[in-house]
């Protein structure tokens, strides 16, 4: 039984009425049915919007060396899937390499030439490099290590990010599951009550993308009283105390905070 690609999530789902990738065969009704050709990030980060106009909104971005799946293409924009969060959008050609290369290494210093987690092959001992496979153990620590990092919606790397990047690279970087969104995040690990939060748990204060052009704020908790995130109010990736930042989230119409502990 199939049906319609409105109601997968769209975000992540490589379908439209005209077109779906072939794997949605006889699942997602479409048009058409094509297989992807794979490619990879040739640009340190390169963007990935909502529709083929360049100038449209940003929803994500590709580092180099993570694969993106291309469906279509039209003039020097193609449409795709990113593989490694599953974001689905638009991106310059020119900004991609054919292929997707196994990497040996990712990118594991918040000051190299590429960014925090980019996905390399690797021929020489490089110290900025970790093997795949070998990750920090400590989200935490890594978020700590980007602090100042400018705020930036729709960026997910170690030279700008949005709040849910952030979270979504500590995850990477420690071998961890990482999804694009923060309504995405607020399923991860178990919830836990706000008198027991501790370093490391999630806090997620959801909201309807109509209101804020997002799904929610997600932050980190550094200690009982304080979370580290990225945040548009101080333009950067900033620790926090806790009850400031819940008030201000409070006062701009979010949900109460959720928080989540995920597993060691």
């Amino acid at each position: 039984m199939t049906v319609s690609a409105a109601a997968y999530d769209e975000r992540t789902t490589l379908a439209r009425p005209d077109l779906a990738e072939q794997a949605l065969e006889g699942l997602v009704r479409a048009t058409a049915y094509r297989p992807t050709r794979p490619m990879h990030g040739a640009a340190a980060v390169a963007d990935i919007h909502a529709h083929p106009d360049p100038g449209s909104a940003r929803i994500d971005q590709l580092l180099a060396g993570e694969v993106f799946d291309v469906l279509d293409q039209l003039g020097d924009r193609v449409w795709g899937r990113a593989r490694r969060d599953g974001t689905v959008g638009w991106m310059d050609l020119s900004a991609l390499a054919e292929g997707a290369p196994l990497a040996t290494h990712q990118v594991g210093s918040a000051s190299a030439a590429l960014p925090l987690n980019a996905l390399v092959v690797a021929l020489a001992p490089d110290e900025a490099l970790t093997a795949v496979g070998a990750f920090a153990d400590d989200p935490v620590a890594v978020t700590e290590r980007l602090l100042g990092v400018p705020y930036s919606l729709g960026a997910r790397s170690s030279l700008a990010t949005d709040c849910s990047g952030l979270v979504q690279q500590a995850l990477y970087a420690c071998g961890r599951a990482g999804p694009r969104h923060s309504d995405q995040q607020a399923a991860l690990g178990v919830a836990v009550d706000r008198s027991r939060a501790q370093r490391g748990d999630l806090v997620v204060w959801l909201s309807g993308p109509e209101e804020h052009g997002c799904t929610g704020h997600s932050a980190f908790m550094l200690d009982a009283d304080r979370v580290i995130h990225a945040t548009v109010h101080h333009g950067a990736v900033v620790i926090e105390d806790l009850g400031q930042a819940e008030a201000r989230y409070r006062a701009g119409g979010f949900a109460p905070p959720q928080f989540r502990r995920l597993a060691p």
